[in-house]
């Protein structure tokens, strides 16, 4: 059994959807503050393009766990 954890940044562009940038193996200690701010920052620079147009809002950081289960034969 193992276990992975990433960071989702949850953000919504001109269009009204929701976008997600995912960040594998984040710090084990992070932040709150810390993601906020890289939130913020992502959405005052524009820096990626979306679909549906630019990203205007940072909506949620959360942490996913996933844990893996190899199946035996």
């Amino acid at each position: 059994m193992t276990s992975d954890t990433d960071l989702d940044l949850i953000f919504r562009n001109a269009a009204g959807k929701k976008v997600t940038l995912n960040i594998e193996e984040p710090k084990a200690d992070v932040t709150k503050a810390e993601i906020d701010a890289a939130m913020q920052v992502v959405v005052e620079n524009n820096i990626f393009n979306t679909s549906g147009g630019d990203i205007v809002e940072a909506v949620q950081g959360r942490l996913r766990t996933t844990t893996l289960n190899p199946v035996e034969a």
